[in-house]
């Protein structure tokens, strides 16, 4: 019998380590340090996003991370879609100055991500697991939208600064 084109499955007793690791980043990353006097955290993500120009890079390959463990504990593709579109909704509104350094503090894109990893957990569907081209393609992508994170500031200060200098 030949070997499934799926995605590398870890045995069931590896998957609590996992997920204890999984439960501690993005609690670093979304919540590390609760606001005295309310239940509202911060995390690496937001401060890391004030960063000009590669905080939000940084961001979403942190973000990856979770999305990657997923897909190796046999997250389906749609599970995996869907935490996609949350490092994007985080990173893409995340990058907008001012705006989106308060979105990002508000968007725990991170937590949402191990909560739909949970509930796939909990309740693995019939769904097969993502194979290794959608996982390759989903992370290209985020690669890419990451790029275009960095490149954009750059190429809009220089066209500033042209204007402004006249050269």
């Amino acid at each position: 019998m030949s070997e499934s084109p799926q995605f590398s499955m870890i045995e069931p007793d590896a998957k609590a380590p996992s997920l204890k690791r999984l439960r501690q980043m993005s609690r670093l990353l979304d919540s590390m340090i609760t606001i005295p006097g309310t239940k509202v955290g911060i995390g690496l993500d937001p401060l890391i996003g004030l960063i000009p120009i590669g905080g939000d890079f940084l961001g979403i390959m942190l973000s990856s991370y979770i999305i990657l463990e997923a897909a190796r504990l046999g997250a389906s593709r749609a599970t995996l879609g869907r935490m996609v579109l949350n490092v994007i909704i985080d990173g893409l509104v995340g990058a907008v100055p001012v705006l989106g350094d308060f979105f990002d503090f508000a968007w725990t894109a991170n937590t949402h991500n191990l909560r739909l990893l949970e509930e796939h957990l909990k309740f693995p569907s019939q769904k097969r697991s993502a194979d290794r081209w959608f996982i390759f393609a989903v992370f290209v992508g985020l690669l890419l939208i990451a790029i275009v994170l960095v490149a954009l500031p750059v190429i809009l200060i220089r066209i500033l600064l042209n204007a402004f200098t006249g050269t």
